[in-house]
């Protein structure tokens, strides 16, 4: 016969037990994500080497410089300590759908059916764009800044950026086109939540307007290339989060009856 005083001792270790297991397949998430991003940097340290992807990184403002100005270091650890910053930040990227992939493993099993199929294309679109609002920074937009920074340097400067201060503007400019090409997942998502229909958000479109500017202004060096080459696909992309936002509504609504568990 069972010890009534051991009821409450097994009550308690029933409602701990999937605690614990979710602690622990949170802990196997984030150590494989953890060696993906190793992977990455040990592949990306091989080849082609922190010093070259700081080369890499550096050679649109390079491309505009002076004949025979370079960039500088101003600190005794800089050579050294710069290109390891962009070697993690490269393998971090180069890791990232593995990443994402961890954290979609670790939430899709308590989701509904149809809210896999809102949550998992929004999460692969929003990496995508990420890495196109990069990409389109770096192929285009520092080009064009760089070049139009140097037109209007006088003659007598040298232009010797430090790669401290490089690595940092490169950063931000990478952040903010990153963020700013995520427009359409924004929108996807306020309106799929119902914080705002479809109508709400055409109304809304002059003043995303000044506000896309108005942030370009912001987050941009002062000068009207970078502020356009942010302010224009912001626009575009609110339009076409507007058409993406009435795909996803029709496609990921819920059924009519009620479903009394997640899908597995």
């Amino acid at each position: 016969m069972s010890d009534p005083t051991q009821k409450p001792d097994d009550e308690l270790a029933g409602t701990e037990q999937p605690f614990v297991s979710h602690l622990m397949e949170l802990r196997d998430r984030l150590v494989r994500a953890m060696a993906a991003v190793g992977i990455a940097a040990a592949i990306l340290a091989l080849f082609p080497g922190p010093a070259e992807l700081y080369d890499l990184l550096a050679a649109p403002l390079v491309t505009h410089l002076p004949v025979g100005a370079t960039l500088i270091a101003t600190s005794v650890i800089s050579p050294f300590m710069v290109p390891l910053k962009i070697l993690l930040m490269a393998a971090f990227l180069l890791a990232l759908p593995v990443v994402l992939y961890q954290v979609w493993a670790f939430i899709a099993p308590g989701l509904y059916a149809h809210e896999k199929r809102l949550v998992m294309p929004l999460v692969v679109s929003s990496t995508l764009l990420f890495f196109i609002g990069v990409a389109f920074c770096y192929f285009f937009v520092f080009g064009q800044v760089f070049k139009f920074i140097q037109s209007f340097a006088p003659k007598s400067i040298t232009a010797a950026p430090d790669i401290e201060a490089y690595l940092g503007f490169v950063l931000n400019m990478f952040l903010a086109f990153g963020l700013a090409f995520e427009v359409p997942i924004a929108v996807v998502v306020l309106a799929r939540l119902g914080v705002v229909s479809i109508e709400k958000l055409k109304d809304f479109r002059g003043y995303f307007v000044v506000l896309a500017f108005v942030i370009a202004a912001i987050v941009t060096p002062p000068d009207v290339v970078s502020q356009l080459a942010l302010a224009i696909p912001m626009c575009l992309l609110y339009e076409l989060g507007i058409w993406a936002a009435k795909f996803f509504i029709q496609h990921t609504q819920p059924p009519k009856e009620d479903e009394a568990s997640p899908a597995s």
